[in-house]
């Protein structure tokens, strides 16, 4: 079975109905689930956590999930992809959480790394770079100018912002991709 197209409505619609069989314990909808969808929520997991072998285990974690908490998908709220894309998210998101803070195996690369504060024309051109963006994103309409913000700066995906403002999908990405066009032209200046 091919994995889920984005665009496939009837695609979308079969996986919400898989989900639903699946909440009463069908394993052959559970399988139909898991090849449609694996692979776009390997993709959200490996992008959050940027470890194969972290993105694999929370991936078995969220099927895992799937299984236990099917019944808690709810058609009339989301729609199939986002309530799974939603569960590996908040997966990945937890698993860096719970992970202790990276350490060093080799200090002596602490010699290699740039001081900031030695290169005071670099700082210098990046606090006027600052400076642009801010002044260009205040010239942006008051609803792009959050809704880029929350995107870009607080890492919010486009399908929680449209939940958040609700408004529908292709709209937000839309003001988004108008509001980063003008933002282009105005930095260009």
């Amino acid at each position: 079975m091919p994995e889920l197209d984005a665009s496939d409505t009837d695609a979308a619609t079969r996986l919400g109905e898989l989900l639903v069989r699946v909440a009463a314990g069908d394993r052959q909808a559970f399988e139909s689930v898991y090849q449609l969808a694996s692979g776009r929520l390997f993709a959200i997991c490996l992008h959050l956590l940027r470890d194969r072998g972290d993105a694999e285990d929370v991936l078995q974690e969220v099927f895992t999930t799937v299984w236990k908490k099917a019944g808690q998908f709810d058609p009339a709220k989301a729609s199939a992809m986002t309530w799974l894309s939603m569960t590996a998210r908040n997966r990945a998101i937890d698993r860096l959480r719970a992970a202790p803070p990276r350490a060093m195996d080799d200090l002596s690369v602490i010699d290699d790394l740039p001081d900031a504060d030695a290169q005071p024309p670099v700082a210098a051109e990046q606090a006027s770079d600052r400076e642009r963006l801010a002044r260009c994103l205040d010239t942006l309409e008051s609803k792009r100018r959050a809704l880029i913000r929350a995107a870009f700066l607080d890492g919010s995906s486009y399908e929680e912002l449209a939940r958040r403002i609700g408004s529908p999908l292709g709209s937000v990405k839309s003001w988004i991709r108008r509001g980063l066009g003008q933002l282009r032209v105005c930095l260009e200046q």
